[in-house]
């Protein structure tokens, strides 16, 4: 587009990117021609895995946790994944590392409901039924709420003395 004396902004317009985007590429363009334009591929750090170690990171997945020592649920978390990935690859990967990673094998991670050992589930559901409604606050009523629409107020209610009242 450049080569055919198109403008930046024009660019931009018809690529839907920023003008600020289409002026970099313009000048890049300008300094280096077509070439300096070409990707570099994609931005950020290479994955850490070979190929062959995300085949096996896939299979320990499908396995499931259980077998990898967390038997208390069968949840992948991003956390138990990062985990693994450093016992089984002695590579060290952060939680948001691992979430982005098990995106990309078809894998989402899991938040597992936490449960107090202790928590008697008989008597929270007594309490939900027998003083729940009790001690809830009731609605406020529909009129109460400040969403409505405002009406003008009519002319004929407004005071002699208004402000705006002899402007009719």
């Amino acid at each position: 587009m450049f080569e055919q004396k198109i403008k930046p902004l024009e660019v931009a317009r018809r690529l839907r990117v920023s003008p600020k985007s289409a002026y970099q590429w313009h000048q890049l363009w300008r300094d280096g021609g077509a070439r300096a334009l070409a990707s570099r591929g994609p931005s950020g750090s290479r994955c850490r895995l070979s190929p062959r170690c995300l085949k096996k990171l896939a299979a320990y997945l499908d396995e499931g946790p259980a077998a990898h020592g967390w038997v208390e649920d069968q949840v992948w978390t991003a956390a138990r994944v990062a985990t693994l990935i450093g016992r089984k690859f002695h590579v060290s990967y952060s939680v948001s590392g691992a979430t982005r990673l098990m995106h990309r094998l078809g894998f989402s991670p899991q938040v597992p409901t936490r449960r107090v050992a202790e928590r008697d589930e008989q008597a929270v559901t007594v309490w939900k039924e027998a003083t729940w409604d009790e001690v809830k606050e009731p609605a406020r009523p529909a009129e109460a709420t400040s969403a409505s629409r405002t009406r003008q107020a009519s002319p004929a209610g407004r005071p002699k003395d208004a402000p705006g009242a002899d402007a009719e």
